[in-house]
């Protein structure tokens, strides 16, 4: 399954969190060499690390085995700080019902297709779950493919750039239902998260970083 761990159940996974940080480590620095991400202590982490980043993270036996993290966009984030340029057509989202869809990895002894497929739906199912409308995301243009074969429904940003030697674009990504059941046939499976302890409401929290960041501007 797919945990679903936010700052309100994260006491339930400390261990988990930190060894998912060290995963990211091994993956976008030691294998896809993304050297700008490398630290002394093999912690792959950022801003966007905080406690309103929501983790999907695949775990067997407590074994970080894949995941993913979302980030409300009524806070600063990637996408507006660092790639900017990548959105320049349609804009960067700031809306409590658009959420950041970032740092995507699969351990490579997972690395086939279904489990790639469960991640995906995890994102959509808990989306759903809580009325988030649309992902953004910063992403090779390889995947523009593979979400269209899942019905993912994309929409482009701006114009794509080279980045660390790979097309690279922004882009939203619409929350269905039908887009779930695809996944979700292709993979055999009624429900992929899995949410234990205190649930978070997502749009309750993205409305509160909105609010203090207003707040903070008129202060």
């Amino acid at each position: 399954m797919i945990h679903v761990i936010s700052a309100d159940n994260r006491h339930l996974y400390e261990e988990v969190i930190e060894r998912h940080f060290q995963v990211r480590h091994e993956i976008f620095v030691e294998e896809r060499k993304w050297e700008a991400l490398r630290r002394p202590d093999g912690r792959e982490i950022d801003a966007y690390d905080n406690e309103d980043a929501i983790y999907l993270l695949a775990l067997e036996d407590r074994r970080v085995l894949g995941g993913s993290r979302l980030y409300p966009t009524t806070k600063p984030t990637m996408m507006s700080e660092v790639f900017p340029h990548l959105a320049a057509v349609r804009g960067c989202p700031a809306d409590p019902l658009v959420w950041e869809w970032s740092r995507f990895f699969v351990t490579r002894d997972r690395r086939d297709g279904a489990f790639n497929l469960q991640l995906m739906a995890a994102a959509q199912e808990f989306c759903l779950e809580q009325g988030i409308e649309r992902l953004c995301l910063v992403m090779e243009t390889w995947w523009l493919p593979r979400f269209h074969d899942i019905g993912f429904v994309v929409t482009p940003l701006g114009l794509p750039a080279l980045i660390e030697n790979s097309w690279t674009m922004a882009a939203t990504i619409e929350v269905r239902q039908q887009s779930l059941d695809i996944v979700r046939e292709r993979i055999g499976m009624t429900q992929v998260i899995q949410q234990d302890g205190p649930r978070i409401d997502a749009i309750a929290r993205a409305n509160s970083c909105g609010l203090a960041a207003a707040q903070r501007k008129t202060a």
